[in-house]
């Protein structure tokens, strides 16, 4: 796939000439699994077939946060990662719409007339079976059709993309993740899950254990199973093999969870840097030692155990054939 630039553009009142007339992806696409995959590729194929653009319109913040803004919301990817992933899809330009009031008490037939067609000029809109807009989550597919003949857009609906019958969704990755299984998650995302933080000080307990480790405040509503994690760690666009702690620390003091990082080849200061941590594989639960010295022995076999499992996963990738696959 051709390296490209993904235009970003943020609402939809100015949008450059060449967008105008594409086929469009509409979506919330958290995580840019595998399902959310089939539907960008079949614009992407679509527009091809008729020499067009082919973009998504994804929706910040997601609806969830909008409607229920007290509660926890665990998101997969952050917007730039999603658009990193669509970027990497092929897709031509992304369309940031503001989820706000004004959108939320937009009709699902007015979504279509005053957006879609008037200020977009869409030739072709593609959607999943469970795609729901406008007031209330009144429109859905078939209204997305009938407007399409009114209106003249053609109209695709991926009907669900999924492994021994169960279909890949944001829900069930989520819950695969808040159960340690970050390989099965990865498999159904099609790509390994990231977090994005930057790095803070903390206790120094680790390098006083002799493992120093970068600390990161893990997103708001992240759910993900304590424990020690085989992982990947990008730091100024290189790789570095690790493992990673998230938890309560029993041993010491049972705080507030955090996520620590002991990076294996890598002598320098992490402090205030952004890193991007990526989840191979659960290692071992959380649990409490009677000592520290009980605690460094068994960091030392989880260290060898987390550079087994990089080294297999580098050798025979468990994600190939994914659009977004890499070693």
């Amino acid at each position: 796939m051709p390296a490209h630039r993904l235009r970003v553009v943020h609402g939809h009142h100015i949008v450059p000439p060449e967008i105008c007339g594409s086929v469009l992806a509409i979506g919330n696409f958290d995580g840019v699994h595998r399902g959310h995959q089939a539907l960008m590729l079949a614009a992407r194929e679509e527009a091809r077939k008729t020499g067009k653009t082919a973009g998504v319109m994804v929706f910040e913040p997601h609806p969830r946060e909008f409607f229920r803004p007290d509660e926890p919301h665990f998101r997969l990817t952050t917007l730039d990662q999603k658009l990193r992933l669509v970027e990497r899809l092929g897709m031509d330009f992304a369309i940031v719409m503001k989820f706000d009031a004004d959108l939320a008490n937009l009709p699902a037939t007015r979504f279509i007339e005053k957006i879609l067609v008037r200020d977009l000029q869409v030739s072709h809109v593609v959607i999943g079976y469970d795609f729901f807009f406008g007031k209330g989550r009144g429109g859905n597919p078939e209204l997305m059709r009938s407007a399409g003949l009114e209106h003249g857009f053609g109209v695709t609906v991926i009907p669900p993309v999924a492994e021994a019958g169960e279909a890949f969704s944001s829900s069930a990755i989520r819950a695969k993740l808040s159960a340690g299984d970050v390989r099965s998650a990865a498999h159904d995302l099609g790509h390994w899950w990231r977090i994005v933080g930057t790095v803070t000080g903390g206790a120094k307990r680790g390098t006083g254990l002799g493992f120093p480790t970068a600390n990161i405040t893990l997103p708001k509503g992240t759910a993900l199973a304590h424990g020690i994690y085989a992982v990947r760690v990008y730091v100024d666009g290189q790789r570095h093999h690790g493992a990673a702690y998230l938890g309560t620390r029993p041993t010491f003091d049972h705080g507030a969870p955090v996520l620590e990082v002991f990076l294996f080849d890598f002598d320098g200061d992490l402090y205030g840097k952004e890193i991007e941590v990526e989840f191979i594989d659960f290692v071992r639960e959380d649990q409490r030692f009677p000592n520290a010295e009980a605690l460094i022995e068994q960091m030392r076999l989880d260290c060898a155990r987390a550079h087994e499992i990089i080294a297999g996963v580098e050798k025979t990738s468990p994600l190939a054939g994914s659009p977004l696959a890499e070693s």
